[in-house]
């Protein structure tokens, strides 16, 4: 029997995990590989009904990664706990100390901007006459509300915002945008922009192919102009005003140096790296570490984390923010059922669906990530100022052998 098969045969998940482990095992002897190997990897006492079928295959257990807390953090006037899972000794010490300046000088604030998930199909017509026609009925508003009568009718959580076309040759990119709750909503767009696509068909292009349901427009899970530019997910912008006292009691650092840093090395070292969307410190560390905690779509690190890290001096404080224009994530769905995510969005207050405010808890989750990258980049940007980096990861990330 194939492994794959194992979850059909087993009568719970967990016996299909144990005959899988058996399985390597003989396969690690066969291959002269310690039979061992499975054993480092734990499998008990966790729940693979809420896996199977949903969020992982071939099943043989389940990878741990170190869980820290960072923060509090003060966050449009309240306070959240920032659970983090990393391997990376220092970078949770690092968050929480940029947690303690924002503190200190008051708190941080957010600006949600956008809210929208995009699907960009790719399309292929029999003539360049023929794309060019169904990129100008795309973008008409007839077809908008033909469009937005077909995402009603696949979801009532996907609503349609906006279609942009880009047309090369034969082939059209139709960008969908459209709101779907406290989902992160890619299954739901793609569901919903099939139907569009075949009502395209009975609206006078029938000669249309589908190449691919992802045409890379998208752009899902890569760095991309298109992202950078017009936002995917939550585009969210978070911002401190911090005091020159404690710029220099917490941070050891002063407002001059941290601006001139800041410039040198998110402005034009990133410029001249030729970065898109990379004008940041250690965005991506956060990112990834929130996302990993609360069940996220980890793979979507990758646009999520494009950021620009702004500082200016004004008066006798540091103005600093983030502003990052395609976070995407939800509260629903995916690895957010898993219980041990489940209980990190309990703890940040957005666990599920706001049934009051339908967006609500996944609009909030961003506003936390994004929070939280701004206390990261106060807090490493210092540490270069200062020159207290490396003498940081020695004393957090070089622990002794015995």
């Amino acid at each position: 029997m194939k492994m794959k098969d194992l979850d059909k045969k087993a009568l719970v998940p967990g016996d299909a995990v144990v005959a899988r482990r058996a399985i390597l095992s003989a396969q690690c002897r066969e291959r002269g590989l310690p039979e061992s190997i499975p054993e480092d990897v734990p499998y008990l006492n966790y729940d693979y009904e809420d896996v199977v079928g949903s969020c992982c295959e071939n099943v043989i257990g389940y990878m741990p990664i170190p869980l820290g807390l960072a923060g509090q953090l003060i966050l449009d006037g309240h306070e959240f706990v920032l659970p983090m899972a990393t391997t990376e000794g220092a970078l949770i010490a690092s968050v929480a100390r940029g947690c303690k300046a924002i503190n200190a000088s008051g708190g941080a604030t957010t600006a949600l901007t956008a809210d929208a998930i995009t699907r960009a199909p790719c399309l292929w017509f029999p003539s360049l006459s023929q794309a060019s026609e169904a990129k100008v009925w795309l973008e008409s508003t007839a077809a908008k509300t033909v469009i937005s009568g077909e995402f009603k009718r696949c979801s009532k959580h996907c609503t349609l915002i906006n279609i942009t076309v880009t047309i090369v040759g034969n082939l059209i990119y139709p960008r969908f945008v459209a709101t779907t709750g406290d989902a992160m909503g890619m299954n739901m767009i793609s569901k919903c922009v099939q139907r569009a696509i075949l009502a395209m068909k009975h609206h006078g292009f029938d000669g249309l192919q589908l190449v691919a349901l992802s045409g890379n427009m998208c752009s899902d899970k890569k760095a991309t102009a298109v992202n950078w530019i017009e936002g995917r997910g939550k585009s969210v912008i978070a911002q401190c005003r911090v005091s020159s006292v404690v710029v220099e009691e917490v941070l050891k650092t002063n407002i001059a140096q941290l601006v001139a840093l800041n410039t040198a090395k998110n402005y034009v070292g990133s410029a001249v790296a030729g970065a898109l969307g990379g004008f940041n410190a250690h965005a991506s560390n956060i990112v990834s570490a929130i996302f990993l905690a609360t069940g996220q779509d980890i793979a979507q690190n990758v646009e999520s984390s494009q950021c620009i890290t702004t500082m200016e001096q004004v008066d006798n404080e540091l103005v600093i923010s983030v502003t990052m224009p395609s976070v995407v994530v939800g509260t629903v769905g995916g690895g957010t059922q898993l219980k041990p995510q489940a209980s990190m969005l309990k703890l940040l207050g957005v666990q599920g669906a706001s049934m009051k405010n339908p967006g609500q808890n996944s609009q909030q989750l961003a506003r936390i990530v994004v929070g939280a990258v701004l206390a990261g980049e106060l807090s490493l940007c210092s540490a270069l100022a200062s020159d207290d980096l490396v003498q940081s990861h020695m004393q957090l990330n070089r622990k002794e052998q015995a």
